[in-house]
């Protein structure tokens, strides 16, 4: 009776996770944008990004040194100034601190808006503050329009070109997921694994800020800058599989056709049936990584040599880090098995 009594429990565990693996996957054959994953080289969108919080930047670099190294001509300078009040050398220095603290955390956010982009909104934030007490002195009749509009380039514009880049950042999902509140990370991640994300909710239980460490580690996996797409996604599509033949392995496909990898060619891959080639080398590299197999040298040499040491380098990185993801729901007890469901998205 025992016996039996596990084998209908293993039966219905294969059966839940069959159905979930194939209802995950036809839902994002019917809604196939609705999670895009941005890898590789910034684009044209991204560099825009990247020039608006430097105009802001040098924006807060150059007013707010300024008003630090001559606050009287400074006061001089700007005749909308003088209707605030009279000079205060102090204040204004102190004014002109804020505005170099401001423009450090942009300077720094605008080298890599997507994974810097909460100091991009640490940067705006207080020019952002004192851009609304601007409009809030003109609409209670504390300043006068003209006045307002001749300052708002400043203190509205300067801080707007902030909040656009990161809206754009945000739109196309073009952020590291470090800083992301916990709450609204946990119910993107329910939405990309439906019935499969307990582990991470664990994890956000977990004492010692164990989720904010994790939403640090998980760019690592998905690092693509001079890896074609299709090469990248075979490696860590091949690593994926060892560990898991499940969910996993569903999410790691469709990331890989979220980054225009074509279905076709990720169904081969899921199916182990891909042709000899750089992509089936590449397939190879991930799984020797995964299987610890002495055959990565071999595979890893010939990408090295075909595409470059830098190429290597993120096939391999990427083979050895979303293993973690799998590995981590095994050790929690959360997989037992594996889908009987045939893989494909």
């Amino acid at each position: 009776m025992a016996i039996f009594d596990i084998r209908v429990r293993c039966a219905l565990r294969l059966t839940s996770t069959a159905t979930a693996v194939a209802a995950r996957a036809e839902s994002w054959r019917t809604e196939p944008a609705r999670f895009r994953i941005n890898m590789g080289k910034p684009d044209s969108l991204d560099r825009m990004v990247q020039m608006l919080i430097v105009i802001a930047a040098l924006f807060a670099l150059l007013n707010g040194s300024f008003m630090l190294w001559d606050p009287y001509g400074w006061y001089q300078a700007l005749p909308t100034v003088k209707f605030t009040g009279p000079a205060n050398q102090h204040f204004i220095r102190d004014i002109g601190i804020a505005y170099l603290t401001c423009a450090i955390l942009l300077g720094y956010a605008a080298r890599y808006p997507a994974g810097r982009w909460m100091a991009a909104l640490a940067g705006g934030l207080w020019m952002s503050a004192h851009g609304a007490l601007h409009i809030w002195e003109v609409i209670t009749g504390v300043c006068a329009q003209d006045v307002f509009w001749k300052d708002a380039a400043g203190t509205v514009g300067a801080p707007m070109l902030v909040w656009i880049g990161l809206f754009i950042l945000f739109a196309r999902q073009r952020i590291a997921p470090a800083g992301i509140p916990k709450c609204l990370m946990l119910r993107v991640v329910d939405q990309l694994s439906p019935g499969e994300s307990q582990y991470f909710h664990e994890i956000a239980k977990a004492p010692g800020h164990a989720f904010e460490k994790l939403q640090n580690f998980m760019p690592a996996s998905t690092h693509r800058y001079d890896a074609p797409a299709d090469v990248f996604h075979m490696a860590r599509i091949g690593a994926t599989l060892v560990e898991d033949c499940g969910p996993c392995a569903v999410t790691a496909a469709l990331s890989a056709a979220s980054d225009r990898v074509s279905r076709d060619l990720v169904n081969a891959a899921l199916a182990g049936n891909l042709p000899n080639g750089d992509l089936k080398t590449a397939f190879d590299f991930g799984q020797s990584i995964a299987s610890h197999s002495s055959d990565a040298g071999a595979h890893g040499d010939y990408i090295e040599s075909k595409y470059g040491r830098s190429v290597r380098l993120e096939l391999a990185m990427t083979a050895a880090m979303v293993r973690a993801y799998p590995a981590m729901k095994r050790g929690l007890g959360l997989t037992k098995s594996c889908s009987t469901a045939k893989l494909r998205i």
